[in-house]
Protein backbone atom coordinates (compact mmCIF):
# COMPACT_ATOMS: atom_id res chain seq x y z
CA UNK A 1 0.00 0.00 0.00
CA UNK A 2 3.08 2.60 1.00
CA UNK A 3 5.75 2.84 -0.47
CA UNK A 4 8.85 2.76 2.71
CA UNK A 5 10.48 6.03 1.43
CA UNK A 6 8.52 8.87 2.07
CA UNK A 7 9.91 11.65 0.51
CA UNK A 8 7.15 13.44 -1.07
CA UNK A 9 4.57 15.31 1.29
CA UNK A 10 1.86 13.03 -0.63
CA UNK A 11 3.83 10.02 0.58
CA UNK A 12 3.67 11.57 4.09
CA UNK A 13 0.17 12.68 3.84
CA UNK A 14 -1.12 8.93 3.28
CA UNK A 15 0.64 7.30 5.82
CA UNK A 16 -0.60 9.61 8.26
CA UNK A 17 -3.93 9.63 6.81
CA UNK A 18 -3.86 5.71 7.13
CA UNK A 19 -2.50 6.08 10.81
CA UNK A 20 -5.58 8.64 11.50
CA UNK A 21 -8.36 6.41 10.11
CA UNK A 22 -6.83 3.29 11.85
CA UNK A 23 -6.63 5.26 14.87
CA UNK A 24 -10.66 6.62 14.76
CA UNK A 25 -11.50 3.23 14.20
CA UNK A 26 -10.10 1.86 17.15
CA UNK A 27 -10.97 4.89 19.05
CA UNK A 28 -14.94 3.93 17.92
CA UNK A 29 -14.85 0.29 17.44
CA UNK A 30 -12.92 -0.73 20.27
CA UNK A 31 -12.28 2.13 23.17
CA UNK A 32 -15.28 3.28 23.14
CA UNK A 33 -17.42 -0.39 23.80
CA UNK A 34 -14.99 -0.62 26.32
CA UNK A 35 -15.25 2.45 28.23
CA UNK A 36 -19.26 2.33 27.65
CA UNK A 37 -19.97 -1.43 27.97
CA UNK A 38 -17.12 -2.27 30.46
CA UNK A 39 -16.65 0.62 32.31
CA UNK A 40 -12.96 0.77 31.24
CA UNK A 41 -12.32 4.26 29.96
CA UNK A 42 -8.31 3.78 29.54
CA UNK A 43 -8.07 3.35 26.19
CA UNK A 44 -10.41 6.19 25.39
CA UNK A 45 -7.77 8.51 27.05
CA UNK A 46 -4.33 7.05 25.46
CA UNK A 47 -6.12 6.27 21.94
CA UNK A 48 -7.91 9.91 22.10
CA UNK A 49 -4.41 11.42 22.35
CA UNK A 50 -3.21 9.37 19.41
CA UNK A 51 -5.90 10.01 17.26
CA UNK A 52 -6.14 13.61 18.58
CA UNK A 53 -2.55 14.11 17.11
CA UNK A 54 -2.51 12.04 14.03
CA UNK A 55 -5.79 14.41 13.51
CA UNK A 56 -3.75 17.95 13.67
CA UNK A 57 -1.28 15.89 11.90
CA UNK A 58 -3.42 14.68 9.25
CA UNK A 59 -5.00 19.20 8.57
CA UNK A 60 -1.16 20.04 8.50
CA UNK A 61 -0.59 17.82 5.62
CA UNK A 62 -3.97 18.46 4.26
CA UNK A 63 -3.04 21.89 3.89
CA UNK A 64 0.89 21.17 2.82
CA UNK A 65 -0.71 19.15 -0.33
CA UNK A 66 -3.60 21.09 -1.43
CA UNK A 67 -1.70 24.51 -1.69
CA UNK A 68 0.93 22.97 -4.44
CA UNK A 69 -0.89 21.09 -6.30
CA UNK A 70 -3.81 23.69 -5.98
CA UNK A 71 -6.49 21.75 -5.12
CA UNK A 72 -9.94 23.78 -5.13
CA UNK A 73 -12.36 24.01 -2.23
CA UNK A 74 -14.50 20.81 -3.05
CA UNK A 75 -11.30 19.01 -3.20
CA UNK A 76 -10.11 20.29 0.34
CA UNK A 77 -13.45 20.04 2.04
CA UNK A 78 -13.83 17.07 0.72
CA UNK A 79 -10.76 15.79 2.25
CA UNK A 80 -11.22 17.35 5.38
CA UNK A 81 -14.91 15.59 5.89
CA UNK A 82 -13.13 12.17 5.27
CA UNK A 83 -11.03 12.60 8.83
CA UNK A 84 -14.29 13.25 10.23
CA UNK A 85 -16.30 10.10 8.89
CA UNK A 86 -15.42 6.27 9.74
CA UNK A 87 -13.47 4.49 6.82
CA UNK A 88 -13.32 8.14 5.53
CA UNK A 89 -9.50 8.80 4.82
CA UNK A 90 -9.32 4.94 3.21
CA UNK A 91 -11.99 5.80 1.07
CA UNK A 92 -9.59 9.31 0.21
CA UNK A 93 -6.70 7.42 -0.47
CA UNK A 94 -8.11 5.09 -3.08
CA UNK A 95 -10.16 8.12 -4.92
CA UNK A 96 -7.87 10.97 -4.51
CA UNK A 97 -4.62 10.45 -2.67
CA UNK A 98 -3.04 7.52 -4.50
CA UNK A 99 -3.62 8.97 -7.95
CA UNK A 100 -2.28 12.01 -7.11
CA UNK A 101 0.67 10.08 -5.89
CA UNK A 102 0.64 8.52 -9.45
CA UNK A 103 0.15 11.50 -11.20
CA UNK A 104 3.07 14.14 -9.37
CA UNK A 105 5.34 11.54 -8.01
CA UNK A 106 8.40 12.10 -6.57
CA UNK A 107 8.15 15.78 -8.06
CA UNK A 108 7.97 17.66 -5.34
Amino acid sequence: MFHFKLNSAIRRFRLIAFIEGLSYLLLLFIAMPLKYGMDIPQPVKYLGWVHGLFFVLYQLALIQNAIPLRWNLLKIAGAFIASLLPFGTFVLDAKLLKPEEEKHGNNR
